[in-house]
């Protein structure tokens, strides 16, 4: 069983119930980002619908150089779940039994055994009804996870973020964006701003842009990293002369529209990389229709973290872009009122 390396990062949490006047108040829920844990007998973890449900949850991240697993799992046995282990951010239960369930379901339920916790339960009459499941329904579980880990980080952007990236982006482009709370480092020019963490391990970079709206084939990867690039020689040239960033076009581009604030959203992912000189990483960006104003407003987070393992540091920057909020969408947050 994978258990030790779970339980050593919860040595110094006290898993108690402490009251109050109006009852029971949870204990925060433990573990790290990205991390689950899997409830499921040990027979059929073992057989094939077990290894698809592993495969799923440790799949590759999309867009990064290097294969990097979604999710990292510890596994237990149904008998064994108990103790700290209930007390874990992600948790998946998998339950098998032909008597009560005649076809696969998913429900989940949030602070079950801890505050901030998620719990998905799979009910299944059968392994091959898992299969089939995964099948049809492609990636449902690990994008489900993804998803709430996406949201805590988006809830923890607004309580805590660069009011220097805030400011600067109301004013000048009369948008809102909750960057990191480190990224104070910025430089603002006309239709261009970027902001970094400038670190020396995991740097985070930030960029905003926009340009005005001409026709509905400006959603598409091809003019979206066309524009990208013209952008990006002009605004973020390298430490040497002549280097500027351009779009690593040789790994492929993933493009995949979305909803955001109930408006399309342009999602682009791939790989950058300075020409004429040896950096690059990953970069991931949005793309957003401004009616208002008949522009169109890029958000783009990008990392460059030489190896480092770079999928917190992508999912971070990503979950920051889906805080971009349009003229019309935002009010003053209370924090900025103060």
């Amino acid at each position: 069983m994978k258990i030790a390396s779970l339980l050593s990062c919860f040595s110094l949490v006290v898993v108690l119930m402490v009251a109050c006047g109006s009852g029971p108040t949870l204990t925060r829920a433990t573990g790290f980002a990205y991390e689950i844990v899997v409830v499921m007998d040990q027979k059929s973890w073992e057989a094939p619908a077990g290894q698809a449900i592993k495969s799923e949850l440790v799949s590759d991240v999309p867009g990064l150089p290097q294969p990097e697993p979604s999710l990292k799992i510890t596994y237990v046995q149904p008998h064994d779940f108990n103790g700290l282990l209930r007390y874990v951010r992600n948790i998946l239960i998998v339950k098998i039994d032909p008597a009560l369930y005649t076809k696969v379901s998913l429900g989940y339920e949030n602070d079950v055994w801890a505050q901030g916790q998620v719990v998905l339960s799979l009910k299944t009459p059968s392994e091959e009804a898992i299969l089939e499941y995964l099948r049809v329904n492609e990636n449902t579980l690990v994008n489900f996870f993804v998803k709430e880990e996406m949201k805590r980080a988006i809830a923890q952007l607004q309580e805590e973020y660069s009011s220097v990236v805030m400011d600067n982006l109301r004013k000048d482009f009369s948008v809102a964006l909750n960057a990191p709370a480190n990224f104070i480092y910025y430089r603002d020019t006309t239709n261009f701003f970027w902001a970094s963490n400038n670190a020396s391990t995991g740097r985070m970079d930030l960029i905003v842009y926009t340009f005005p709206y001409t026709d509905s084939n400006t959603f598409t990867a091809e003019y979206l990293v066309a524009k990208r690039d013209s952008v990006l020689k002009i605004n973020l040239p390298g430490g040497h002369p002549g280097s500027y960033m351009q779009t690593e076009t040789r790994g492929g581009i993933d493009y995949k529209p979305i909803t955001l604030n109930d408006k399309y959203c342009g999602v682009t992912r791939g790989l950058w990389r300075m020409e004429g000189d040896m950096m690059g990483g990953p970069f991931v960006s949005i793309a957003r229709l401004d009616e208002k104003n008949n522009r169109v407003v890029v958000a783009e987070g990008f990392v460059y973290a030489p190896e480092t393992n770079k999928r917190n540091y992508m999912r971070r920057i990503e979950a920051s872009l889906y805080t971009l909020r349009l003229p019309g969408e935002f009010e003053l947050p209370e924090a900025e009122r103060k």
